[in-house]
C-alpha cells in the first residue's frame, strides 16, 4: 500500500558507512522515513568491493522494509556519507561506480554526521566509533581533526582500545609488561592459554575486530583494572582535546555520536562534556539532508 502511495514521491535514501556496519534509511518527501536496512562494513580503506556489497545489502533491505519494489531503487536520490573517502583517490573511485540511483551524492562519514546531529545546522560532531575523528560545520566552512585510520590513529576509538589491549595482554602474558585482568578475560575469548594464540587469532584482522574487544576493556576499567584505565583514560583525555580544538570555532552545538559515546563520556573533562548535547538525527538522516542540500544547489545553478 505505502508503495503505490509514494510511487511518484521524491524518494531519497541516505546511507551512513563506517568500518563495522552501514545503515540505510529510505526517506519521502511526503510521507518521512519509510524504510531501514543494515549492511556489514562499508569503509572503502578497508575493502572497495566489500564496501559496495555493504550499500547495496541495506539499500535492498531498506527497499523490503519500505515495502517498495526492488526496481524502485533507480528513483532513489541517495546521499553517501562514508569512511575513508576523505582520502581523494577512494573519493574518486566511488564517484566513478557505476551505481543504480537516480543520483548519487557522496561525502565523509563526518560530514553527513555533523549535519544529522543538528538537524541540517551549523554545529561540531564527534565520532567515538570503531574509529574516532571531529569535524566542524560552521558558516559554510568546515574543518576536520583526527580520523588518521587504524592503526595509525583513531585514538579513543573502539579499534584503538581493542588493539591497546591486545599489545597489553600479550606483554603480560610474556612476563614483560604488568599484569592486568584483560589478560584472563582475552584468553577466555579467544579459547587460547597462550600469547600466540591470541597473536595468531588477531594477525591480519580489520579494524572492526579490534573495536569488538572495546567493551572488555571498558568493563574491566569499570572494575578498577588499572591497566584498562590507563587505555580508558588515554583515549578520552584525546577525545577532550579534540572537543576544545573543534569548540575554537565557535559552532553552536557539539555532539558526541557511535558506539563509544556514551560510555567514554562520563570519562571526559567535566567542562567539555557539560557542552556535548545530544545528536537531534541520525548519520543517515544527515545523508538524506546532504542530498536534499546538493539538489538544491543544482537547481539554483540552473536558475
Amino acid at each position: 500500500m505505502m508503495a503505490k502511495q509514494v510511487e511518484h514521491d521524491q524518494l531519497y535514501i541516505g546511507i551512513d558507512g563506517g568500518g563495522t556496519k552501514c545503515r540505510a534509511t529510505i526517506y519521502s518527501a511526503i510521507h518521512g522515513v519509510l524504510g531501514t536496512g543494515l549492511g556489514g562494513p562499508a569503509n572503502p580503506l578497508h575493502g572497495f568491493e566489500r564496501t559496495l556489497e555493504s550499500i547495496m545489502v541495506s539499500t535492498q533491505l531498506a527497499l523490503q522494509d519500505a515495502g517498495l519494489r526492488v526496481e524502485q531503487v533507480h528513483e532513489l536520490y541517495a546521499g553517501l556519507g562514508l569512511a575513508g573517502v576523505n582520502l581523494p583517490s577512494l573519493y574518486d573511485k566511488i564517484m566513478r561506480w557505476d551505481h543504480p540511483f537516480k543520483q548519487m551524492f557522496l561525502t565523509t562519514d563526518l560530514h553527513t554526521a555533523c549535519i544529522g546531529a543538528h538537524e541540517g545546522e551549523d554545529g561540531a560532531v564527534i565520532i567515538t566509533g570503531t574509529g574516532s575523528c571531529g569535524f566542524v560545520l560552521v558558516d559554510g566552512k568546515s574543518a576536520n581533526y583526527g580520523g588518521h585510520g587504524f592503526a595509525q590513529g583513531d585514538i579513543g576509538s573502539g579499534s584503538w582500545m581493542g588493539l591497546e589491549a591486545v599489545k597489553a595482554v600479550l606483554l603480560d602474558l610474556d612476563g614483560l609488561g604488568p599484569n592486568t585482568a584483560l589478560s584472563q578475560v582475552f584468553l577466555q575469548h579467544f579459547n587460547t592459554n597462550t600469547a600466540m594464540g591470541i597473536a595468531e587469532q588477531m594477525a591480519g584482522q580489520p579494524s572492526s575486530s579490534y573495536a569488538k574487544l572495546a567493551r572488555y576493556v571498558l568493563d574491566a576499567a569499570k572494575s578498577g583494572d588499572t591497566l584498562a584505565l590507563e587505555i580508558v583514560k588515554t583515549g578520552a583525555d584525546y577525545v577532550s582535546r579534540l572537543a576544545r580544538k573543534l569548540l575554537e570555532n565557535n559552532p553552536p552545538r557539539l555532539s558526541m555520536i557511535g558506539g563509544l559515546s556514551e560510555p567514554l563520556s562520563q570519562w571526559l573533562d567535566p567542562e567539555v562534556a557539560d557542552q556535548v548535547e545530544l545528536p537531534k538525527q541520525p548519520p543517515e538522516m544527515g545523508a538524506i539532508y546532504f542530498a536534499m542540500q546538493s539538489i538544491q544547489r543544482q537547481s539554483e545553478h540552473l536558475v
